[in-house]
């Protein structure tokens, strides 16, 4: 340790870049110069901050530790402590097994997938600086057809800018997503910095999102999706320990797919999903195109529930944007 540094020393030099002091305040969503008031010792940040400020800068995140331990800084342990930094509960593990056991398989993807979704949030997010967590489904292959030609959004959940629930704002993805390319590797990926970093892994541009990363939800060699998880924070995704507990989140989602649902690897052929602004101009009519899908079905004398009617909308979507892409 370089002597005589301390932890406002080091910060100093940090925010000596002003392009980098200004990121860690808008990602910190504080004033530049609450922190430049911080370096000279004018005021102490409080612990969420300070535990704030620690975790938006993971490269030297041993070094502010080590000099705030030098300076007996009582709260040491709360700053410490990442907030990921604890496993899932083993109560929730037995929550989630309970549900496996007594839901209908009606209700059972939605029902165990919206809490674990609900869990994710608190553990991943608990400071709400910003986060959306999405399991993304293969989209089933058309009669005759073995190969899965996209995957959509499905549940969803968000803190601000994000709307609570994401279920309505679902999108189709396709070999230009980092869940298309995720889903097609069968292997996680991580952005710390979509603007700069989607180049070298796909990705798509969406409102609100820095980093990003995506994890196949596997089952015996098989795939069936993903889960994605976006923040409003760069590089969020840096932490091992928070990278552990995603892929262990998303261990427990394949809990709620069917078997049947999971596709060998072979069978996953992406096709190119338009932009999400040009998708909305198709789902504008969704409820209108349902209800006449369970008309039609009707005069047909092939009666369909809502469920029915909307998984025959997605298809006839996929068809449609696919020709777009």
């Amino acid at each position: 340790m370089q002597e005589g540094l301390t932890w406002r020393n080091l910060l100093g030099k940090i925010i000596s870049d002003p392009r980098q002091k200004q990121h860690l305040a808008e990602t910190m969503n504080i004033k530049p110069i609450t922190l430049e008031r911080w370096v000279r010792g004018d005021v102490d940040p409080r612990i969420p901050n300070l535990r704030s400020l620690i975790n938006n800068l993971p490269l030297y995140r041993d070094q502010f530790l080590d000099l705030l331990k030098e300076e007996g800084f009582e709260e040491l342990d709360d700053i410490a402590q990442e907030d990921t930094s604890q496993e899932i509960p083993s109560e929730f593990y037995r929550k989630v097994f309970s549900y496996c056991e007594s839901t209908s398989d009606l209700q059972r993807f939605w029902t165990i997938s919206t809490m674990i979704l609900q869990k994710a949030l608190e553990q991943l997010d608990p400071e709400r600086q910003g986060m959306s967590v999405i399991v993304v489904r293969c989209m089933t292959p058309p009669e005759g057809d073995t190969k899965v030609r996209s995957l959509r959004e499905t549940v969803g959940r968000g803190t601000p800018p994000w709307v609570e629930d994401l279920e309505h704002h679902a999108l189709f993805l396709g070999a230009e997503s980092l869940a298309g390319h995720v889903v097609s590797l069968c292997r996680s990926r991580t952005i710390q910095n979509i603007k700069t970093d989607r180049f070298l892994i796909p990705a798509m541009l969406v409102d609100y999102e820095i980093s990003a990363a995506a994890y196949p939800i596997m089952y015996s060699g098989r795939v069936a999706g993903c889960f994605l998880i976006s923040s409003t924070q760069q590089n969020y995704f840096l932490s091992q320990t928070r990278l552990t507990l995603i892929q262990n989140f998303t261990d427990l989602l394949a809990l709620a797919i069917e078997p049947e649902d999971f596709y060998d690897p072979s069978d996953i052929q992406l096709g190119i999903m338009p932009d999400h602004t040009i998708q909305k101009k198709y789902f504008a009519n969704f409820r209108d195109r349902v209800t006449t899908a369970m008309i039609m079905g009707t005069k047909e004398k092939r009666t369909l529930n809502s469920l029915e009617a909307e998984e025959y909308v997605w298809r006839q979507l996929e068809t449609e944007l696919l020709q777009v892409g």
